[in-house]
C-alpha cells in the first residue's frame, strides 16, 4: 500500500499510475480514487516506510 502526502492530508491507496501530469490513485479493488496533480503531491510513501517506528522523521 501507499499513501499520498497532500496539503489537505492523506490518501491511502494500493497501486497508483502516472500521467502526464498527475498521479492516478486506485483502491485494492482496482477502483478509482483520485487524481492528485504533480503541484499539490508533497510525497507518495510506501506503507512500510511510513509505519516504521523511527526517530528519523526526515522523509516526511
Amino acid at each position: 500500500m501507499y499513501r499520498a502526502i497532500l496539503p489537505e492530508g492523506q490518501i491511502v491507496c494500493e497501486r497508483y499510475d502516472h500521467t502526464d501530469n498527475g498521479l492516478e490513485l486506485y483502491d485494492d479493488e482496482d477502483r478509482f480514487l483520485a487524481f492528485v496533480p504533480y503541484s499539490n503531491l508533497h510525497a507518495l510513501l510506501d506503507e512500510e516506510v511510513y509505519e516504521e517506528d523511527g526517530n528519523d522523521r526526515s522523509i516526511m
